[in-house]
């Protein structure tokens, strides 16, 4: 739990409803369809012996890492990485199906307007998960061989096709619907991935996600008897549930707004500014009825946001001598580096932590 420096009346506090929609289980999806979806894919490759053509007459084969990107476009990269998209996504769209979406009615296809929900925080997730598999893709088109134009465009697609599944399943799902702020979200998550890399060819700004565990024992009983429901009883459940506990990160090095100058700055230490939210039982308010029919009214509870300024570790730029570290680094870059932080909210309440995550 981050410890604070300032005193400040209510602690990082409550979250969104498991129980709403696979829309609103950020976390989960970007597990499966994210890193998981791509360590299975880069781990399920083989080691390949490519051909290099030197001249007409000379053809050298040689061994190819599994770490190592291909020089060159590879074909059997190519269409094992593509083979492998595409059945791990049509698996994951039918189990959530099945799992999911089958035990609610269906209808014709339509939007809903869920904007004003989470304080937007939802939204920001969105933004994170299709960045985040974007990046993925993109790395692992690399690996392929495709030059890093195509390898951003065919990767960015893919982060965005991943995400707009869950909102064709939502789209026609009686109980909920397709939402035009979620695809907006993820139309920006995926370009920001992309147009870093067709500018730059790296990801100057990164952005990242961090999660802690909220303490919800000052409360009264019947807010931790729903916070139990909603979100679980273990810290897992909840590191995953909770979006109060849940905070997104610009990551970058100051290093950019001095390009031209020699500074001894460390190019691994970034500055991170964070966005978050804390106070929240529901989607609009804090109110809702109990299993016994009580109405329960928690307004007094502010949903506040909350905007944070801190340092970061940017992963991608610690190289060591092994490529399978490497990968790993580059893999969980997509995540905020716990260290000292400061928030404000926008009632102008400062706070401070030793150690922020």
């Amino acid at each position: 739990m981050p410890a604070p420096l300032l005193s400040y009346p209510y602690p990082n506090t409550f979250s969104h409803i498991w129980s709403m929609s696979v829309k609103d289980l950020p976390m989960c999806r970007r597990l499966w369809l994210g890193l998981f979806a791509a360590f299975t894919l880069l781990f399920s490759v083989p080691q390949i012996t490519y051909t290099q053509t030197l001249t007409p007459d000379t053809v050298i084969h040689q061994r190819l890492p599994f770490f190592h990107p291909a020089p060159k476009p590879h074909p059997v990269r190519i269409v094992a990485l593509s083979s492998s998209i595409a059945v791990s996504y049509t698996a994951a769209m039918i189990g959530l199906n099945k799992v999911w979406y089958a035990q609610y009615p269906r209808g014709t296809f339509h939007f809903f307007d869920d904007n004003g929900e989470w304080n937007q925080i939802d939204k920001v997730g969105h933004a994170w998960t299709a960045y985040s598999e974007s990046l993925y893709a993109i790395g692992l088109y690399r690996w392929a061989g495709v030059s890093g134009k195509k390898a951003a465009w065919i990767g960015g697609s893919c982060g965005f096709v991943f995400q707009m599944g869950i909102e064709v399943l939502d789209g026609f799902s009686e109980k909920w619907g397709a939402s035009v702020g979620d695809i907006i979200a993820n139309t920006a998550g995926s370009a920001l991935a992309v147009s870093q890399e067709l500018l730059w060819q790296e990801q100057r700004v990164r952005l990242k996600f961090s999660s802690s565990k909220v303490d919800y024992r000052r409360f009264p009983h019947e807010v931790q008897q729903r916070v139990n429901q909603l979100y679980g009883t273990s810290f897992q459940e909840k590191l995953l549930k909770d979006y109060n506990g849940q905070s997104y990160w610009l990551s970058f090095s100051p290093l950019l707004f001095f390009p031209n100058r020699e500074t001894r700055f460390p190019k691994w230490l970034n500055l991170a500014i964070g966005y978050g939210a804390e106070g929240m039982l529901g989607g609009f308010e804090n109110k809702w009825t109990d299993d016994e029919g009580n109405n329960q009214d928690f307004t007094h509870l502010p949903r506040q946001r909350q905007y944070f300024l801190s340092a970061d570790i940017n992963l991608s730029q610690i190289k060591t001598r092994s490529k399978l570290l490497n990968t790993f680094l580059n893999a969980v870059n997509v995540l905020k580096i716990p260290a000292p932080a400061f928030s404000i909210n926008h009632s102008g309440k400062l706070k401070g932590y030793w150690l922020y995550w």
